[in-house]
């Protein structure tokens, strides 16, 4: 894993994020609450009129409906469409790139297409995050193109390293690296209120039994970081032999809680080819 501790995004850096829909206000709202970049170095080209609203008005950035409007300069573009909109999209943008990295977070769309749209040795970067860049807490995996150079890799890990952890990795994982991370914040929100529900079939209060798991989770994964202790290894501590916990795993594991997930991370990553033929 290489992560993005010390790597400093500077705040002069001039953004231009084409999109403003959920992932692209996401990290908006990342990089503003964490200081990172100061709103007045932001600008959003969002065709939509209420969305441009939204925005400028949670987040002071200035907003155009087309590429074409924006100040050239930039020194990232973040593109924050969805895959069957960039052939519109980046024909409008070849002409303004320029020098800039252009970072693109569009699922099932290569660096090598990107790159045979774009101009001649444009550096090209894909990036997956998850949804909680937006408390500062994202996993966004990190995939070089061609005509990318160290520097502009360290540029697109201080961008996503100021809302939260990167990875940089080989494209031919990043579909099992979407099923893990980029699907993993819906796979843990089933678990957290699984958890819940239980808790308030037991009479807990639903306020508390989602404070206890929340917090549970959020420690446990704060106890496998520091210590480095394998999972296994740390269920088995807390497992007292004849306890409650070993009865509880038990029935998880005759439930097939294991097989569940293996499934389940089958066929995002199954899906995620299909959307990249």
């Amino acid at each position: 894993m290489t992560s993005s501790a010390g790597l400093a995004l500077a705040r002069e850096t001039r953004l231009a994020v084409i999109g403003g829909g959920r992932m692209g206000e996401a990290i908006i709202a990342g990089l503003v609450s964490s200081g990172a970049l100061e709103s007045s170095s932001i600008t959003v080209v969002e065709p939509s009129p209420g969305r441009r609203s939204v925005l400028t008005d949670t987040y002071g950035v200035l907003c155009f409906p087309t590429p074409q409007e924006i100040e050239t300069g930039f020194d990232v573009a973040l593109l924050a469409v969805k895959p069957q909109a960039l052939p519109s999209v980046l024909p409008k943008l070849a002409p303004i790139v320029g020098s800039a990295l252009v970072i693109s977070i569009a699922a099932g769309v290569t660096t090598t297409r990107l790159e045979s749209v774009l101009p001649q040795a444009t550096a090209v970067v894909r990036v997956m995050p998850n949804t909680p860049v937006m408390a500062g807490q994202g996993m966004s995996v990190i995939c070089p193109g061609a005509e990318v150079s160290d520097e502009q890799i360290a540029l697109a890990q201080a961008l996503f390293g100021s809302v939260g952890e990167t990875i940089i990795l080989a494209e031919q994982h990043l579909d099992a690296a979407t099923a893990i991370s980029g699907c993993g914040p819906a796979y843990m929100a089933i678990v957290i209120d699984a958890l819940t529900r239980a808790g308030v079939q037991h009479g807990l209060s639903r306020e508390a039994a989602q404070a206890l798991v929340v917090q549970t989770m959020r420690g446990t994964a704060d106890l496998l970081e520091t210590t480095g202790a394998h999972p296994a290894q740390l269920a088995d501590d807390v497992a007292s032999p004849g306890g409650a916990t070993a009865a509880a795993i038990a029935a998880l594991e005759e439930s097939g809680l294991r097989s569940a997930f293996a499934k389940a991370v089958n066929a995002a990553v199954t899906r995620a080819k299909e959307l990249n033929p």
